[in-house]
């Protein structure tokens, strides 16, 4: 067998050895593995909220990331303004928060890459009260100096409307 007649021949899972990567960017990586990177930073991320370790959870995010959040203000600009909601938001709570993922989709790119989810969060509140409540979130990450940082980020939640009169 000749090396061209090998390429056309099935591999024994039964795909072409072409067919093995979908997509490749420019600098020879996948979107999956792309997508496995951003996995473990989302998840980081949110290990962070949970730990209300707010150094951390921090590094996470670019100096000029721009947020649409539940909290005032309608627009934050800047890591450092969007470090005073959680602030706020992490001293509503006493202990370790919950937060859980529910369909959580990546869309990798090689520059810049989204995830859309919902999240439960669940937490004790003063007072003994204990506090659940979903979010949507929408989290915008760019490749900048090696690192996937999120530069948007837009959460909210659910509200019911009133009915028309």
């Amino acid at each position: 067998m000749n090396p061209g007649e090998h390429q056309d021949q099935p591999s024994a899972e039964g795909t072409r050895p072409e067919q093995r990567i979908l997509s490749m960017t420019p600098h020879a990586t996948t979107s999956s593995s792309i997508e496995a990177v951003l996995r473990k930073r989302v998840n980081e991320l949110a290990q962070a909220i949970c730990e209300r370790n707010l150094d951390h959870l921090m590094t996470f995010y670019a100096p000029d990331v721009m947020v649409f959040d539940v909290q005032p203000p309608l627009n934050t600009r800047g890591a450092d303004e969007y470090r005073k909601n959680f602030e706020r938001w992490f001293a509503s709570f006493e202990g370790p928060l919950g937060f859980e993922f529910k369909d959580l989709r990546i869309a990798p790119g090689e520059g810049a890459a989204f995830c859309h989810y919902l999240a439960l969060v669940t937490g004790a509140r003063p007072g003994g009260r204990t506090s659940g409540y979903w979010v949507r979130g929408t989290t915008c990450f760019e490749q900048r100096d090696g690192r996937w940082l999120v530069t948007h980020e837009h959460i909210s939640m659910p509200a019911p409307m009133p009915a028309p009169q």
